[in-house]
């Protein structure tokens, strides 16, 4: 018998594929059931609202001629955004390289992403260079807002942790884009941006009537007209309601999946269950939702853009 025989024959099994996804599922169904019997069914807690987690508590107050302008979650993860979206820019650009590295890599696939396929793709090349700084800023503060709404941060001031006999604000997941105000202004900005360009190209009256397209005429012309000043109001709701439905619904997903709902239920078992999936969606909204609702509004700001200068409507 050769010595590779013999070798072949001590060797362990291995397990396939199959045996060991069937292993984990085992493992996992234990794991419910053995929750379940030691901790019961449990009640249900109805002191717990997660609603709260989105609410924003002063934590600075201060009221100037009536208007409240105090320092809240929001505020810091405003700040946070656009520190980084200034810091992390020109920190790259002054240190390009001939032979970029890794961040300088990703850097400028972001920047070809938005001069080729978004201001280049709907503007003529003189707007585009107009407003390409306006749109990727607006891109990439969007994007870090959004990034940074899945990184813990200690700001639940209503649920406190003892550090060393500090008591501190424990650790939860929130958005700047998941307040409907931001991504309102952020809309209104936009709205502002693009009837500005649109009357600066044609003037007041041309840019009025550039709203009513080409071929309608007589009395169809008045309602047309009051729709398309509607459509471009309704802008502003769609805008920023697309952003910060779909940044709300993420983190309530990941909230309730990650054991809110367990909490709710009183059923520790679910916890298990329900883990997983909440580590799925978390993955899920951190590599495509986060930056393809950048994406998307910036596409649709050059959209507007674009269209409030073309010649028809």
């Amino acid at each position: 018998m050769s010595a590779a025989t013999i070798a072949g024959g001590s060797r362990q099994p291995r397990f396939s594929t199959k045996q060991k996804l069937l292993a984990i599922l085992g493992i996992y169904v234990l794991g419910i059931v053995v929750i379940g019997v030691l901790a019961g069914g449990g009640s249900r807690n109805a002191s717990y609202e997660p609603q709260n987690e989105f609410k924003l508590e002063n934590w600075v107050p201060i009221h100037l001629a009536g208007v409240d302008f105090s320092i809240t979650k929001a505020v810091m993860y405003l700040l946070i955004a656009a520190t980084l979206t200034c810091v992390s820019m020109i920190y790259i650009a002054r240190r390009m390289r001939q032979r970029p590295n890794r961040v300088q890599t990703a850097v400028e696939m972001i920047f070809n992403l938005l001069r080729e396929n978004i201001v280049a793709g709907n503007m003529d090349k003189k707007m585009a260079a107009r407003w390409f700084p306006f749109i990727a800023t607006l891109f990439l503060f969007i994007l870090f807002s959004n990034l940074i709404g899945y990184i813990p941060l200690p700001t639940n001031i209503e649920h406190k942790i003892s550090v060393f006999g500090l008591q501190i604000p424990s650790f939860s997941l929130y958005a700047a884009t998941a307040n409907l105000s931001i991504p309102l202004v952020l809309a209104l900005v936009v709205f502002i941006a693009y009837t500005t360009e649109g009357i600066r190209a044609k003037g007041p009256l041309g840019y009025l009537k550039g709203l009513i397209p080409a071929g309608v005429s007589g009395g169809m012309a008045v309602p047309i007209f009051i729709l398309e000043i509607l459509s471009n109001l309704m802008r502003l709701l769609s805008l920023s309601i697309r952003l910060f439905a779909n940044v709300l619904a993420g983190h309530l997903l990941i909230l309730f999946m990650s054991g809110a709902l367990a909490v709710l239920l009183g059923v520790a078992a679910l916890g298990w269950f329900t883990l997983p999936l909440g580590i799925a969606l978390f993955a899920f909204e951190v590599t495509l939702v986060a930056a393809l609702q950048a994406f998307i509004f910036a596409t649709l700001t050059a959209i507007y853009l674009a269209g409030a200068v073309a010649d028809h409507h």
